[in-house]
C-alpha cells in the first residue's frame, strides 16, 4: 500500500492539475534501507523510522497511514492531536472502539480525514452509483458481493496478516471491508447480520526462530445481512479460492433493473433495464472510458483506452488533497470507516453466537 500511495502522490498533480501539488516530505518505515529505496523511486525528500517524531513536526501538514492495523489508531490519533490531516488505509482500525476513538480524535482536532476505500473511486463504480441515484434500477432488493483471493494458501509464513493482535481479522477485514463499504456506498446501510468465519490452516511457519505458530484470524468469511432499507445482502470473502487472484465482484438487483461489476475487468459496468423493450432486453456492457461522460476519465487517456487498479488510488489521493485545500473531509472518511467497522464487529459477534446480530449505531448514516 505504501507503494500504491507513493505512486499516487508522485503522479496526481501531473494528471489532475487542479489538485494541490503535494510535497512528499518524509516516508517512514521500520526498515530504513527499504524506506530509502522507496524514497528514491517515488521522490520522498527524507526517510525516518520514527513515526512519533514525524507526526509532531511543524513542516508536516498531512499524514498517510499505510501500516498494519495495530498501528492505525495510534498513528492517526497522534497525527490528529498534532493538527495534521489524516488519510488512513482500510479497515479503519482493529476494533470498533479504536475506530470510534479515531473518529472522535479527528473531529475534536477539526482536521480533514479520509479512508482509502479506493474502489469507490473506480469510474465504473461511480457510474453505478449515478445510475442508482437516477432511479434506473428502481428500489434496491438485493446486494451480493464476493471478494476472492488465493494468496494465503500453501507455505505462506506467519506474516502479520495472520495474527489478530496485528491485523484485527483475516479475510473479513482485509477483503470483506471493501465489499461492505461498496454496499454502503451503492445500496444502503447494513442493519443486521448473520455469518460464519473459518480458519482452514490452523498453524503457519514462524518467520523467526523456527517452528510454527497458531493462526488467530479467519481465512474465510460468509455473511448474510439485511439493509436498513429492507434489501437483502450477502458477502463472501476468502483468501483460499484457488485461481482467484483479486476477484471483487458485486451485483445489485432492483425493481427496474440490475447492475454488476467485476474488479478484474474494471473498465466495464453491466446494466440491465426492464424499461427496455422486451425484445431488446439484455445486459448491456458499458465501456466506462468516455472522457466527456464518465467520472475522472477526462484526466486520463483517449476514449477506449483503459485505466488500471493504481488509478483508483490516484483518484482517492486527488480527492483527499482537494479536501485538504478546501478544509472539507471527502467521502469516504472516518465516519464511513466507523460504519464499516461496526459491521465487521457484528459479523464477529454473529459468528460466535450463531445468531443474527444488530449492527451498532454508526457515527454517520449518510451515503
Amino acid at each position: 500500500m505504501g507503494k500504491a500511495h507513493g505512486h499516487a502522490y508522485h503522479t496526481v498533480h501531473s494528471m489532475f492539475p487542479d489538485c494541490p501539488k503535494p510535497r512528499m516530505k518524509v516516508i517512514v518505515g521500520r526498515d530504513r534501507a527499504h524506506a530509502e529505496r522507496m524514497a528514491e523511486l517515488f521522490g520522498w525528500e527524507e526517510v525516518s523510522t520514527n513515526w512519533e517524531e514525524v507526526v509532531r513536526r511543524a513542516d508536516i501538514d498531512a499524514v498517510d497511514v499505510s501500516v498494519h492495523g495495530a498501528l492505525h489508531a495510534p498513528v492517526a490519533i497522534a497525527a490528529a492531536q498534532a493538527g495534521k490531516h489524516v488519510l488512513c488505509e482500510k479497515p479503519l482500525a482493529n476494533t470498533l472502539a479504536e475506530a470510534q476513538a479515531m473518529l472522535d480524535a479527528v473531529r475534536k482536532a477539526g482536521v480533514v480525514h479520509a479512508i482509502q476505500f479506493n474502489y469507490r473511486r473506480v469510474p465504473a463504480v461511480v457510474l453505478a452509483r449515478q445510475i442508482i441515484d437516477e432511479g434506473r434500477i428502481g428500489e434496491i432488493r438485493h446486494f451480493r458481493a464476493v471478494y476472492l483471493q488465493d494468496w494465503a494458501m500453501g507455505d505462506v509464513p506467519a506474516v502479520w496478516r495472520f495474527t489478530k493482535s496485528e491485523a484485527g481479522s483475516g479475510s473479513l477485514g482485509d477483503l470483506g471491508a471493501h465489499i461492505i463499504d461498496l454496499c454502503h456506498y451503492l445500496a444502503g446501510d447494513v442493519a443486521e447480520v448473520s455469518g460464519a468465519l473459518e480458519t482452514f490452516q490452523k498453524e503457519r511457519k514462524a518467520i523467526e526462530g523456527g517452528g510454527s505458530v497458531p493462526v488467530t484470524v479467519d481465512d474465510a468469511a460468509l455473511v448474510i445481512g439485511r439493509l436498513s432499507n429492507g434489501a437483502l445482502a450477502s458477502f463472501e470473502a476468502t483468501r483460499f479460492a484457488p485461481g482467484r487472484k483479486n476477484h471483487n465482484r458485486f451485483e445489485i438487483n432492483g425493481s427496474k433493473g440490475s447492475l454488476w461489476f467485476d474488479l478484474e475487468d474494471l473498465n466495464e459496468l453491466h446494466f440491465y433495464s426492464l424499461d427496455d423493450p422486451a425484445h431488446l432486453r439484455g445486459f448491456r456492457n458499458i465501456s466506462v472510458t468516455e472522457r466527456a461522460a464518465h467520472p475522472y476519465m477526462a484526466n486520463w487517456w483517449p476514449e477506449g483506452h483503459i485505466i488500471g487498479w493504481e488509478h483508483s488510488h490516484t483518484h482517492m489521493i486527488h480527492d483527499f488533497l482537494q479536501g485538504v485545500a478546501k478544509g472539507e473531509s471527502p467521502r469516504p472518511n472516518f465516519e464511513d470507516g466507523v460504519k464499516c467497522q461496526a459491521v465487521l464487529d457484528a459479523v464477529e459477534r454473529a459468528a460466535s453466537s450463531r445468531k443474527w446480530e444488530t449492527v451498532s449505531a454508526g457515527a454517520a448514516r449518510a451515503r
